[in-house]
């Protein structure tokens, strides 16, 4: 780890922050090794983009119509997305606090009880790193699977293979590699573009199908509960179906891992959080009822769009997890942590992190070879590493505020309401988390088992052999950096 005393911040014009920008830097003792070149409107096509609500509603909430039926599905999706609001708005906050792209792992090192800073924001890290490796491999099967549908609408008689699709998603991981590599420079601009090109989309979408499908009936809509999933129970069809509906909605936090490229991060990054999350809810409720209102197979056109608009969420979110890893290999949190958390400075992207990404990215594809459910396996992982860091971070704002401990200042704030909407955010990840590890469908075998509870414990046991072998000795949590907690003498920490 390389500390520095001088603020390596340069030309303010150079690097695009502002005072706020380098009061929140030198606070979190960092380094400015990014560029800000990403704003109000690019920020939010950032996180907007890769949540791509309505797109998923589409192609991925089929699930639903066994576990629960129509009303089924409608009615978990609006509690879902209610409940899932806390949770959304408590990492606003903590953004807010902390604007840093280390994201949970930092903010679990910063507000956790110092007798547990070390190794209980190593396991976040490592969790979060896992979730978001396979947000990315599942959004890789989503435009795989959509590639498939195109092709099936012009010659239906021919059947993709499991190897087949695992070709096809490997091909796309390495086309996004490029977009986060070279194309860089170029992403603010493209995230505006895919933001105009996500509302657009909608109104695209879903003009023709409300005027040419034909309609189910209202009542068939709100009140048809069926239950086709093995379950033999109506509630618990329901309540593993929100793992699907909140996988629609997940990824709020996805500009987190961006905030040292955000100018003024700590209003613009929660503020991108909460309206893209809002917005993108409200778009898909609509698309939702529009397709459980009678819906066919989508024109070639319509396809063509959804692919489109979802591998640039693939993008966004290979980007996300690339920035996340190295930060976290900044603090030396993973194996080879120097190589993957260097910095390229002429082009200020860490070209490492974007690769080893890919590499883990494609290895998590090979599941495809050898399930037939690989997407809800995929999904079920991604939920299981995402929330169970969401809930340690949460669970960490929510003790502080029992105690009446002081947090930092937060530009966006919960105000009094913090501690009721930390307390339900809490309790609703580790409810989520329960159920992401429950199967989709009884009964299972060994091909449609969900394996994602499996990988998830292999992987905290792996962390917790790496942590006593290399991070105890290695890892520096990221509050040994913060003013105020830092030892006399540590400057600013770099890559």
């Amino acid at each position: 780890m390389d500390d520095n005393t001088s603020s390596g911040d340069g030309d303010n014009d150079a690097w695009g922050h502002t005072s706020n920008d380098m009061r929140d830097m030198h606070r979190l003792g960092k380094k400015q090794e990014f560029k800000r070149n990403f704003h109000t409107l690019s920020a939010l096509g950032f996180v907007s983009v890769y949540m791509a609500t309505w797109e998923f509603v589409l192609v991925s909430l089929s699930v639903g119509f066994t576990n629960g039926g129509f009303a089924g599905l409608f009615w978990c999706f609006i509690t879902t997305v209610c409940c899932y609001a806390t949770i959304g708005a408590s990492l606003a906050e903590m953004e807010s606090m902390a604007p840093t792209s280390g994201g949970q792992y930092h903010w679990v090192s910063e507000f956790s009880p110092p007798k547990y800073q070390k190794i209980v924001s190593y396991a976040s890290g490592w969790m979060s790193t896992l979730g978001w490796l396979a947000s990315v491999a599942s959004s890789v099967y989503v435009c795989a699977t959509q590639i498939q549908a195109i092709i099936n609408i012009t010659r239906p008689e021919f059947g993709f293979t499991n190897w087949q699709i695992t070709l096809i998603m490997l091909a796309l991981n390495a086309i996004t590699i490029l977009f986060n590599t070279y194309g860089t420079p170029f992403f603010p601009q493209l995230e505006i573009g895919s933001l105009f090109g996500h509302i657009a989309g909608f109104f695209v979408v879903l003009i023709p199908l409300w005027v040419l499908c034909e309609k189910n009936s209202a009542t068939e809509v709100f009140t048809s509960f069926t239950d086709a999933s093995g379950y033999n129970n109506m509630g618990a069809a329901y309540l593993t179906c929100q793992v699907f509906v909140m996988y629609c909605n997940l990824g709020s936090d996805s500009v987190v891992h961006i905030s040292e490229e955000v100018g003024n991060a700590s209003l613009v990054v929660p503020r991108a959080m909460w309206w893209s999350y809002v917005g993108n809810v409200l778009a898909g409720i609509v698309m939702l009822i529009i397709m459980l209102t009678g819906s066919k197979s989508l024109s070639l056109a319509l396809n063509i769009i959804l692919f489109l608009l979802i591998y640039l969420g693939n993008i966004t979110a290979l980007a996300t997890c690339a920035r996340e890893m190295f930060a976290f290999a900044r603090d030396r949190g993973l194996p080879f942590s120097k190589w993957v958390g260097k910095m390229d400075e002429k082009w200020s992207i860490p070209f490492n992190a974007v690769y080893t990404t890919s590499v883990v990215c494609s290895v998590l594809c090979l599941i495809q070879l050898g399930s037939t459910l690989v997407f809800n396996i995929i999904v079920s992982l991604s939920v299981l590493g995402l929330l169970s860091t969401y809930m340690i971070s949460i669970g960490c704002v929510l003790l502080r505020r029992i105690k009446g401990q002081p947090l930092p200042h937060a530009r966006w704030s919960l105000g009094r309401y913090g501690i009721y909407i930390n307390a339900f955010g809490l309790f609703y990840s580790a409810f989520i988390i329960v159920m992401a590890c429950f199967p989709t469908f009884l009964p299972v075998d060994l091909g449609s088992a969900n394996w994602a509870p499996l990988v998830w414990v292999a992987v905290m046991i792996l962390s917790a052999v790496v942590y006593f072998v290399h991070g105890k000795r290695h890892y520096t949590p990221p509050v040994e950096f913060v003013e105020g907690r830092k030892a006399e003498g540590v400057g600013l920490q770099s890559s």
